[in-house]
């Protein structure tokens, strides 16, 4: 009864870490709102995205095939992120990009489902997008995955 009660422990604290808002983390932020202004100006999906962490499934996201030239921006408050010159087709079902414009995200360690990955987020707004891999293409080796439900594309 007790390895039982134990993993319950374990899964509940990593499904906390996993779920943590970063609403709590807009202090620090140059853009800021209150949490009934962010469930007003995103879907359910983008708030659990952008506001509590989460993913969006796979495939889901309009913006995973989008190649045209543009820039992607912060769904949460317009800041430049992340450029079309960047993107490649990682054939993960989410838009990746191997690197963002300068002065755009800050990163974190992200320390949910029992391992530690890179958080990636908005610098302005701490929006979160996804997360950062070694597994990307030269020239930097990075894949940023990133939940399309994030960002908003800008055409050139």
């Amino acid at each position: 009864m007790k390895r039982r009660a134990f993993l319950i422990t374990a899964i509940g604290g990593g499904f906390a870490a996993a779920t943590t808002s970063t609403t709590a983390l807009a202090a620090g932020f140059e853009v800021t709102r209150t949490e009934a202004e962010w469930k007003a100006m995103l879907t359910d999906l983008q708030y659990e995205v952008m506001r509590e962490e989460g993913t969006e499934r796979a495939g889901t996201s309009p913006l995973d095939k989008v190649y045209d030239a543009g820039i992607y921006q912060c769904r949460g408050c317009d800041l430049d992120v992340y450029s079309s010159e960047h993107k490649f087709d990682s054939g993960t079902g989410w838009p990746s990009f191997y690197k963002s414009l300068p002065n755009a995200v800050e990163t974190k360690p992200d320390r949910s489902f029992f391992g530690v990955r890179t958080e990636v987020h908005c610098r302005r707004c701490g929006s979160h997008f996804g997360h950062i891999f070694d597994d990307g293409p030269k020239p930097t080796g990075k894949r940023h995955c990133l939940n399309g439900a994030s960002l908003v594309f800008q055409a050139a």
